[in-house]
Order: structure tokens, then C-alpha cells, then sequence
């Protein structure tokens, strides 16, 4: 059982920058693969960034060069940097993590068991 807790969203300007956080629970945090994922009004649930167990990172081609996902196994937490942010990153973005034996990253929401609550990230124009 693990309990995400993101933080770290809030109202910036097109070209400013932000830190999502996602503070996890429990003794096996590194043995989660995690995701950021993000859901606009009327859209579906998309996959921005995500880490493997073993380290490996995926991007979104969207936030390629922009976004940055990475972990700290000793904080239980994972991060999201996210710099030069425009209006079309605006979005709740949600933490994931999935205990699936693979060794890529996993990019299906589907095969992700536990969801944080969401954090809100407004990027004015």
C-alpha cells in the first residue's frame, strides 16, 4: 500500500517555473515506478513524464527540453521541475506509482495501482 501526496501547484505566468513534489509512504518507495500525469478540463489523462525503477525517464514530446521528472529514494519523493511553462501546461496534475515487474517506464495510467489527489497548475498567458 502507498499514499501520494503532491504539492508544489499554484497560478504562475507563461515562462515562469514550478516544483511538483510527491511525498510517498511506505519502506519500498524504490521499487515504484512513478508518473506525472496531468488532465485539462474536457481532455484525457495524459501522461507527462515518467521513471522507471531503474532510473530510466520518459517525457512527453510536449514537455521535452521543459519538464524534468527525477526521485530522491532516501525523501520518498519524486519530482517534477517544470520550467518555461505556457497556458497549454494548465492542468491537474496527479502522481502515480505502479509495482509492475518492468523494467521501462511504464506509460499506461491503466497499469498505475495508486493515484494522489491531484495539484492544480494555472499558467496565465
Amino acid at each position: 500500500q502507498v499514499q501520494l501526496v503532491e504539492s508544489g501547484g499554484g497560478l504562475v505566468q507563461a515562462g515562469d517555473s514550478l516544483r511538483l513534489s510527491c511525498a510517498a509512504s511506505g519502506r519500498t518507495f524504490s521499487s515504484y515506478g512513478m508518473g506525472w500525469f496531468r488532465q485539462a478540463p474536457g481532455k484525457e489523462r495524459e501522461l507527462v513524464a515518467g521513471l522507471s525503477r531503474s532510473g530510466d525517464t520518459y517525457h512527453a514530446d510536449s514537455v521535452k527540453g521543459r519538464f524534468t521528472i527525477s526521485r530522491d529514494n532516501a525523501k520518498n519523493t519524486v519530482y517534477l521541475q517544470m520550467n518555461s511553462l505556457k497556458p497549454e501546461d494548465t492542468a491537474v496534475y496527479y502522481c502515480a506509482a505502479t509495482a509492475l515487474t518492468y523494467s521501462g517506464v511504464v506509460v499506461s495510467a491503466t497499469l498505475y495501482r495508486y493515484w494522489g489527489q491531484g495539484t492544480q497548475v494555472t499558467v496565465s498567458s
